[in-house]
């Protein structure tokens, strides 16, 4: 289970079983009252209109907008990757979006409507979104996701196992997902509203930092809750830690039940306090959103002409 690329504390961590668990149930605690309070504090922070124009714009570069539908079909993609080019076509100066999220299957379609684009494509793989699978089959998905082109691979932890303290098995996955990954940044889906503590969601980023992901990704979207201000704290202060021990900077992506402009905001103003003003780009911080990208590009109109355009202004879907 050891990896040679980790600072000895760290690698001697994950030598087997017993030390990664020694490791992670030696993680401090997290004061959930701090924590809650804290996020609700800078949830309150107001920002100036050039600060606004500024947080939207880098919002809409973050998001990874989203399909993962049993009834998505390739022209649904193209027509999402369409949008993901270009989101406002009146406004040609909107930024893209940073990628495009869909089913492996649908991986090869999303690639070819965004050639040249530099918009990447993410696909969700490990037997989305249970994670209940063969390691085989699992590696299989991941195999067919990168084959197609994706750039960029959600996968799902065992949440079972994890929660069974079988942490060596959700840790081995991770770092069989890295290898059949090649070059494609891996992000490591949690599921943090199974998880029932701040304690778990500090545990399990930990251990998907340890086995290789490069991002900690709150949720799949099919769990309630899905990314709340307080879960997303815990995950930037395990990558600002991670910094602070490796140098090494890797990225947090809530996902799920974010759907205005007014909470993304949010989002940016703890990822500024919690992690560091580093972390403000879409290759360290990342929105999984369907709807979201809708409101930005609303209240983008509305800094840019002073007018409230209504959601009929723009295409939705």
């Amino acid at each position: 289970m050891a990896t040679a690329t980790l600072p000895a504390e760290l690698a001697d961590a994950t030598r087997d079983e017993r030390s990664l668990r020694r490791f992670l149930h030696g993680l401090p605690g997290v004061d959930q009252v701090g924590v809650e309070q804290r996020a609700a504090g800078l949830a309150t922070r107001s920002i100036k209109k050039d600060a606004k124009r500024w947080a939207i714009d880098t919002a809409i570069s973050m998001v990874d907008l989203t399909t993962l539908e049993g009834a998505d079909t390739p022209g649904k993609v193209r027509a999402l990757a369409a949008k993901a080019r270009r989101p406002d076509p009146d406004h040609p100066d909107a930024p893209p979006v940073a990628a495009v999220c869909v089913y492996p299957d649908l991986a090869a379609t999303a690639v070819a409507a965004l050639d040249g684009s530099g918009v990447a494509v993410a696909s969700v793989a490990t037997a989305f979104p249970s994670g209940r699978s063969s390691r085989d089959v699992k590696l299989a998905d991941v195999a067919l996701a990168v084959s197609a082109g994706a750039t960029e691979v959600d996968m799902v932890i065992d949440r079972g196992a994890f929660l069974a303290g079988r942490y060596g098995q959700v840790f081995d996955e991770i770092r069989a997902v890295k290898q059949a990954c090649g070059d494609a940044h891996l992000k490591v889906i949690l599921e943090t509203g199974e998880l029932a503590t701040y304690d778990n969601v500090r545990r399990a980023s930990w251990l998907a930092l340890l086995a290789g992901g490069d991002f900690v990704k709150t949720s799949t979207g099919k769990v309630s809750p899905a990314a709340t201000l307080p879960v997303t704290h815990v995950l930037l202060q395990a990558v600002r830690d991670w910094h602070d021990s490796t140098g090494e900077l890797r990225g947090v992506k809530p996902a799920g039940g974010i759907r205005n402009t007014k909470d993304a905001v949010r989002y940016l103003v703890a990822v500024h306090e919690v992690a560091g003003p580093q972390w403000l780009t879409p290759s360290l911080f990342r929105f999984g959103a369907s709807s979201l990208l809708n409101d930005l590009l609303l209240q983008r109109r509305t800094q840019l002409t002073g007018r409230y355009s209504g959601p009929d202004y723009l295409a939705l879907d």
